[in-house]
């Protein structure tokens, strides 16, 4: 009966891994920068992730862990979310509409792969996002000269690979190559002309490429320490602008950019994370991380129409580089049974008079909880959940006759992870 149910779920794990490979996007708001990848430590919020080093995930997070794997194995992992966010108005805002409140169960995850070559050479490939965003504001809320809808999803696949130098040192690298699409909208103010909104859109995508380089030093038996590397992404995004239901003295006034090429240049941050894991016991163990993230150098600018004699759709950024940290615990309560918690703190990139409606970026917290089963040697099964606090995120922000000024807070601004998570050796 164990065998037919080990063969009945090997089955699942390849069907649902193709069903994966089609279903799989990333639509997320606010957070941007993705440490939700439908892998077992969402139950730590990410906590320990460079030294863990003990399923196929290690492949994407720290390709030098997986010189500690010792059979080749494939992780699955489906990672649905809901999302929630309203934003509050206050008096000052000038153009009157709905709060712009969005509540989208998404689908995502992750699938993982680990080749053992040699007891010291590892091959890994990964498939998934850590970085994207989503937002759909609707067509009636106050912000709409701003944006009325933003895309940007993000498609990897990391080839990588991982040698151990000796006992306590092993190092790895890889390729990221991503596909991202952006699709981003926004309302035309003809209120001038007594006519209904007009439209914005930019639509358009592109391919980037950015390197990961990693460490892992294991100088007790019972203690790891994991640092990756993951380089910056430049991408390009040069769609003709489209112009809808414009009003007859607003179309003539822009008429001469109508079907003009925007540049929108954006560079995916290069970061840096160092982890450390600990056994204190056959039960106990600590982990936890400390990380950075090149914001400054993000690039991306937003696309609205501002007055009649707009000449330039886009303007810079003006963010800082954040920091990251997370602390994180693990029980083995039985055997086959260990439980997981954690929490991780992300700084703000922006300040709040920089701050747009269509990156509302803020500080973030996450509180994550898991469970993981071990059914044999072979097939470990991970449950887990986690809810982030993408914060206030306060805008204020003024941009002429037209798009007016948007002036508020989001009293909501929030997403919950459920992870269900798959390890299979063979």
């Amino acid at each position: 009966m164990g065998a037919f149910i080990i063969d009945r779920c090997k089955n699942v794990i390849c069907l649902t891994a193709i069903f994966l490979t089609a279903w799989t996007s990333t639509s997320w708001a606010a957070g941007v920068w993705l440490y939700e990848q439908g892998t077992p430590d969402l139950g730590t919020a990410s906590a320990g992730r460079m030294a863990l080093a003990e399923n196929a995930a290690t492949a994407a997070h720290n390709p030098a862990g997986m010189t500690r794997l010792d059979e080749s194995q494939v992780m699955l992992g489906v990672q649905p979310l809901w999302l929630r966010i309203e934003f509050d108005p206050d008096a000052e805002t000038t153009t009157s509409g709905s709060n712009g409140e969005d509540d989208p169960l998404i689908g995502a995850g992750g699938l993982y792969y680990v080749h053992s070559l040699q007891d010291d050479l590892k091959l890994g490939l990964a498939m998934g996002s850590y970085f994207g965003l989503g937002m759909d504001y609707g067509d009636d809320w106050v912000g709409r000269y701003y944006v009325t809808e933003v895309e940007f999803l993000t498609y990897s696949l990391i080839p990588t690979v991982g040698y151990r130098v000796n006992d306590w040192l092993s190092v790895g690298g890889g390729v990221s190559m991503i596909y991202a699409t952006l699709n981003q909208k926004a309302a035309i103010n003809n209120v001038l002309e007594a006519l209904p909104d007009g439209e914005l859109e930019l639509d358009d995508d592109d391919f980037g490429y950015g390197v990961i380089l990693s460490v892992l030093l294991e100088p007790w038996e019972h203690t790891r320490f994991g640092l990756a590397y993951n380089s910056e992404v430049d991408l390009e995004f040069d769609d003709a602008l489209s112009l809808k239901g414009l009003g007859p003295g607003l179309s003539a006034a822009l008429g001469g950019v109508r079907g003009s090429k925007v540049d929108l240049d954006m560079t995916l941050p290069q970061a840096v994370m160092f982890s450390a894991y600990h056994d204190i016991n056959d039960q106990w163990a600590i982990m936890g991380n400390l990380g950075w993230q090149e914001w400054s150098e993000f690039g991306k600018s937003d696309v609205t129409i501002s007055s009649a004699t707009t000449t330039s759709f886009t303007s810079d950024r003006n963010y800082d580089d954040t920091w990251h940290v997370a602390l994180g615990v693990r029980y083995r309560f039985a055997p086959e049974w260990m439980w997981s918690a954690g929490f991780a703190y992300d700084s703000s990139p922006v300040d709040d008079d920089d701050r747009t409606a269509d990156l509302p970026l803020d500080r973030q917290i996450r509180y994550g909880t898991g469970l993981q089963y071990k059914l044999d040697d072979d097939l470990t099964f991970s449950a887990a959940y986690e809810y982030v606090d993408f914060g206030k995120a306060e805008i204020d922000q003024n941009r002429g006759p037209l798009a007016g000024r948007l002036k508020g807070e989001y009293d909501t601004n929030e997403a919950h992870f459920f992870l269900l998570n798959v390890n299979w050796k063979f």
